[in-house]
């Protein structure tokens, strides 16, 4: 096919040039295609006024004209400068470029067509044009005519006239054969434009009008093959193997809930209806478990491994980090072993004969709940009837170890997947969307409020004279800071070595405190860590990394420092650490920022507690990319849709491919728009 073929066999494209499209991620010209322009930025050429039209008020405008003379000068401070005379048939004019913008000088020639946008104001020897952008006008793109021409991001040596006529000559390539990649039917009941006239009008569109009609198209087609791919993944794929029907709870059960040092909140209990139905069912359970921080998750976790134990299976919860595993096995151990089921630990700091009579047992079936890290996917670890993988906090784990952990088992087991991070149940259908989800709010019964304050840094001595009264009562501390070093980004906040050093030796001095951040070795940081949950360390100075899963009843306070470069999201998965033993805790919010919107963001934090409705303003402040990225869930780029601004879009997206994957030949129309893609973005989701 022809959009299969290296951009090199596009005339004007040559070995060097397509080292510089390499770096744009364009090696085929089915990628240069996909090669969206900039969607805010095309020149509209119907507006270019005249030389003699343009107004000398100081403000941006856009004109055109032919290089009459370029010359260097030297001002009477004997900066140098240089200016390019332009004329139409009109008026000349004279482009001013100072410092670095004088080098351009060298691509310029007498007798070239020029586009230019900058300012226009009175000059000595007529109109003069400062903070200038210009751009060649090709010979093959007439001065008249040019219509809406398309900015694309550029990188290497390339220019936008070169793209430009690369597109067109893949354009004309399209213009012989190119197949539709969307059902016909949709194109006709949404009114979309067909595909050749949509990538015309992306690249060069008619007018403005034809190019939404082109965006709305692209965004659609995005969107609808991404769902269908998310459902087909779910509905099919997950089906190669045959489930399992568990029975209905029995008296295991009933006694691991009544056994539970607490009682379950109306969301546990609806959380666990809905779990428990699903592994009734001989359809594997794909389920999100989204629980706020603090709603009693493990607990929801440990009923699931409970009931797959009761019916003859085993279960393999997988989390990110050994100090998260380790207590994922002490709590699960405290709920399940005095029931007569058997709960095992395999990190990669299990000892090798402790780790060779785990994976025997693991065989045999004597072995009733596996808790581990990634050590659970590695090729030896084998299990005897494998029912049930749960994941905790499955955004640190990509869609492929995913899929080790459930290839594991010669059935299709059912999957659980539990997060922390509050996902707007929209965004969740894009993340998750091969997954049902359920959501639990609220935290267990009896668990104070953390109480919220936010200070600006003049607050910050006495707020350290706070964290020293909170050790010398007994209690612990987290100080969380932005950066590693102060090396990082050029950003202007104080970072974990710096606090530490400060702290360590003034406030500190006599108190035992630790440095924990994400460079250190795995070992060091959970040694660190141990020494904390021992109460041996009393106050972690640290980054982010501790926002997952760390369970220290006796840490009261958590200082959070520069909060302003934060998420409210993110500050409140931060907050959670706090709050989990019987005393008031405390989440103290310092900024040196004091600007009206700063604070009153961090006031948002402040006044609730709720993590779904800290999510939804972060996805307002911030944009869904801050949030989380695609990317990382094993989903692929989005060239033109936008999961937080389309949603509506999507949601209509998703209906569709909801009816489309439901039917044989509606199916088979959609693998037939797979094969016509420029790229497998897609047929990756249908077919990893």
């Amino acid at each position: 096919m022809w959009w299969r073929e290296p951009v090199t066999s596009l005339k004007g494209i040559g070995t060097k040039k397509a080292l510089d499209f390499q770096k744009l991620n364009i090696e085929t010209v089915g990628d240069l295609l996909n090669h969206y322009p900039r969607l805010d930025s095309y020149l509209d050429y119907s507006k270019v006024k005249k030389i003699s039209e343009l107004t000398t008020t100081n403000e941006k405008q856009f004109f055109a004209g032919e290089i009459f003379r370029l010359s260097d000068r030297r001002s009477g401070r004997g900066s140098s400068y240089a200016v390019i005379t332009v004329k139409d048939d009109t008026d000349f004019a004279e482009i001013f470029l100072f410092a670095a913008q004088r080098y351009q000088m060298r691509f310029f020639k007498p007798g070239m067509q020029l586009l230019v946008v900058g300012k226009v104001r009175a000059g000595t020897a007529g109109k003069m044009v400062s903070e200038a952008f210009i751009q060649v006008v090709d010979s093959n793109e007439a001065a008249s005519g040019l219509g809406i021409l398309p900015v694309y991001a550029l990188a290497g040596s390339l220019k936008q006239g070169q793209i430009r006529t690369a597109v067109k000559q893949a354009l004309a390539k399209a213009e012989k054969y190119l197949p539709e990649t969307l059902p016909e039917q949709i194109i006709a009941e949404r009114n979309l434009p067909d595909r050749l006239t949509a990538l015309r009008n992306i690249h060069f569109p008619e007018s403005f009008a034809k190019l939404e009609q082109a965006k709305q198209r692209f965004i659609f087609e995005e969107l609808f093959l991404l769902q269908c791919g998310l459902l087909y993944y779910r509905d099919h794929i997950k089906e190669s193997k045959a489930g399992l029907k568990h029975g209905v709870d029995g008296d295991l059960l009933r006694a691991v809930i009544a056994a539970l040092p607490f009682k379950l909140t109306e969301a546990q209990q609806q959380a666990w209806q809905e779990i428990s139905l699903d592994m009734q069912d001989s359809k594997p359970m794909h389920r999100l478990l989204q629980g706020d921080v603090g709603s009693g998750k493990t607990a929801i976790s440990a009923l699931a491994l409970a009931k797959t134990a009761e019916n003859g299976y085993q279960g393999c919860i997988m989390v990110p980090t050994e100090i998260l595993a380790q207590q994922h096995f002490e709590t699960l151990s405290e709920y399940l072993t005095p029931h007569g089921l058997r709960v095992e630990l395999l990190t990669g700091s299990v000892k090798k004969s402790k780790r060779k009579a785990i994976l025997e047992d693991l065989e045999l079936g004597e072995i009733d709940v596996l808790v581990g890290t990634h050590a659970v996917i590695q090729d030896d670890v084998a299990f005897n009837r494998l029912a049930l993988v749960i994941t905790d906090e499955q955004h640190r784990f990509g869609v492929a170890q995913r899929a080790k952990l459930s290839d594991k088992s010669q059935f299709a087991p059912d999957t659980l997947i539990m997060t922390a991070t509050p996902i707007p149940r929209t965004l969740a259908l894009t993340v998750y969307g091969d997954l049902d989800i359920s959501v639990m709010q609220g935290k267990p019964i009896g668990r104070k409020p953390i109480e919220t304050l936010c200070y600006t840094g003049k607050k910050r001595p006495s707020i350290y004279a706070g964290m020293v009264r909170q050790v010398q009562a007994g209690h612990q501390v987290y100080v969380v800071c932005a950066l590693i070093d102060d090396s990082e980004g050029g950003l202007q906040a104080r970072s974990a070595t710096e606090v530490y050093q400060e702290l360590k030796y003034s406030y500190l001095k006599k108190i035992p405190c630790a440095l924990l951040h994400g460079k250190m070795k795995n070992q060091e940081k959970d040694e660190i860590m141990r020494g904390f949950a021992a109460g041996e360390i009393k106050v972690l100075v640290t980054t982010t990394v501790i926002e997952v899963g760390v369970n220290v009843p006796n840490a009261t306070l958590m200082i959070i420092e520069n909060a302003d470069r934060f998420g409210l999201a993110q500050m409140h998965q931060l907050r959670g650490r706090v709050g989990r033993g019987d005393e008031q805790s405390y989440c103290v919010l310092l900024t040196d920022n004091d600007s009206p919107g700063t604070l009153e963001r961090l006031q948002v934090l402040r006044d609730s507690d709720d993590g779904f409705y800290l999510a939804e303003k972060d996805l307002e402040q911030r944009g869904a990319g801050q949030l989380f990225g695609l990317r990382q869930h094993g989903l692929p780029d989005l060239y033109i849709a936008d999961i937080l601004q389309d949603m509506d879009i999507l949601i209509e997206a998703r209906e569709l491919a909801k009816k489309y994957i439901q039917n044989r030949q509606m199916l088979h129309e959609i693998e037939q728009a797979l094969d016509s893609q420029f790229d497998k973005r897609f047929q990756r989701i249908f077919y990893s």
